[in-house]
């Protein structure tokens, strides 16, 4: 077996999250292969070690983030083989840049894609902007290279039955990212399992051609009424993206964004074409008729204009998180997704929160964040208890407390709360009989009884 790394000084760079959840641990491996993680695996099993994976820790609910034991970083694992098959460990906008430089596209686009694994993204079936079209990243996957919490490699897709008992549950019909998928194949139970089934050290992916033609629209709206109006009749037209800005997010893209008017609120889509330009008059008819800000809205048709324009979108995270480095607390964000007809409703909610609250995201989806800024820890305290309330409302409204991000560590008793008591019972059974010694991922998602 590989010697594991017990350097506190390099073991302190692999012990936080995005969520900045600190850990502990008192090995690292660094595997170069899906033998040297199975070798890795079936030796801590047999110690009944804790171990977590970690790839590049841009997850937001603490799941790479240890509590003691082993870390199992997938960083080395990091070889693009073809169009579509790569290594876990590989960068996903590197590859994503690989396969558009050849006139294919590999779809999801998590905010953080420029940071992220690939072995990451599915692990945790990572979304983003261009979900509302394409969907996560599930749709995407059509095999991996598994290797087991007991040190078997597998070679799994969706012919593949699930080894492990499976339970029948019924997801909300919604964006949602809770839980173990109800699937009866492995592959499909694997995505979005968040490092508690298996380690995918390769995957083989699905692309699309990159289309000839993306319009973006930079929209903003004198009022709600006008920009949900607006949104209803954007969501039938298909464009592959339709993003959300409220009037505190304005204010924090003022100073990146010139001419930014005074609006309720904005939306930002992209439609894409395949052998035209997108029909732009038609497009600003459905604004004109909604009441947009016809005067401002942005228009481009070039990868550098529009990359300007993710760019605003990108920095928001940023800004809240400088917003929060001068308070000196911890922001306290919301993932949750609704059918679209409680969009409304939830968008009610968000606005009467009180405290200072930045909402933005995906509302094609009707998935929103709400990141609430509190500036003490009083206001911290708060600001916990207001997150569930609103995420007892989302599920009230049929929707889920993860869209996107996952349950990690730190939404377990979300969870608990959405999902039936016999459902995480059952989920308990398949992780036993997947993982007898419960070493991987201990303590992500929901716990031993």
């Amino acid at each position: 077996m590989i010697t594991p790394i017990t350097d506190p000084a390099i073991l302190e760079g692999y012990l936080v999250d995005a969520s900045n959840r600190p850990g502990r641990a008192e090995l690292l491996f660094r595997p170069r292969s899906a033998e040297e993680v199975a070798e890795i695996l079936a030796w801590c099993q047999k110690e009944a070690m804790p171990v977590t994976v970690t790839a590049r820790r841009t997850s937001t609910t603490g799941a790479p983030v240890p509590d003691g034991g082993a870390l199992l970083s997938t960083e080395l694992l990091a070889t693009i083989h073809s169009l579509t098959e790569v290594d876990g460990g590989v960068l996903l906008g590197e590859y994503q840049s690989y396969t558009e430089a050849r006139g294919q596209l590999f779809p999801p686009d998590p905010t953080s894609r420029h940071e992220c694994s690939v072995g990451g993204a599915i692990i945790c079936n990572a979304s983003g902007a261009r979900s509302f079209l394409w969907g996560p990243t599930r749709g995407w996957v059509d095999a991996v290279e598994l290797v087991t919490p007991t040190g078997e490699i597998l070679k799994v897709d969706r012919t593949t039955p699930s080894p492990w008992p499976v339970p029948s549950w019924t997801e909300p019909a919604v964006k949602t990212a809770a839980g173990y998928f109800p699937a009866t194949n492995l592959l499909d139970l694997v995505i979005g399992s968040e490092g508690t089934l298996g380690v995918v050290t390769r995957a083989h992916l699905r692309l699309v051609p990159a289309p000839a033609y993306v319009l973006g629209l930079f929209t903003w709206f004198p009022t709600r009424a006008s920009m949900l109006g607006f949104l209803d009749e954007a969501r039938g037209a298909g464009p592959r993206c339709i993003e959300y800005f409220d009037r505190r997010s304005l204010d924090l893209v003022r100073d990146r964004m010139p001419g930014v008017p005074e609006a309720d609120s904005a939306l930002f889509l992209e439609i894409t074409h395949e052998d035209e330009e997108p029909p732009l008059e038609a497009w600003f008819d459905r604004l004109a008729h909604h009441g947009a800000l016809l005067d401002a809205t942005l228009v481009t048709t070039h990868d550098a204009d529009r990359a300007r324009l993710h760019a605003v979108r990108h920095a928001l995270p940023a800004a809240v998180n400088e917003i929060i480095a001068r308070n000196g607390t911890r922001k306290v964000g919301t993932d949750f997704a609704v059918p679209s007809a409680a969009l409304p409703a939830m968008l009610d909610a968000y606005d009467q929160v009180p405290m200072e609250a930045v909402c933005f995201g995906h509302i094609g989806d009707s998935h929103l964040h709400l990141n609430l800024l509190p500036k003490t820890s009083a206001e911290l305290e708060r600001a916990r208890e207001l997150y569930g309330e609103l995420a007892r409302l989302a599920l009230s409204l049929g929707g889920t407390v993860s869209a996107e991000h996952g349950i990690g560590r730190l939404k377990k008793a979300h969870l608990a709360a959405m999902v039936p008591a016999e459902v995480l019972a059952g989920w308990r059974r398949l992780k036993l009989a997947a993982d007898p010694a419960w070493i991987l991922g201990r303590g992500v998602m929901f716990d031993q009884a």
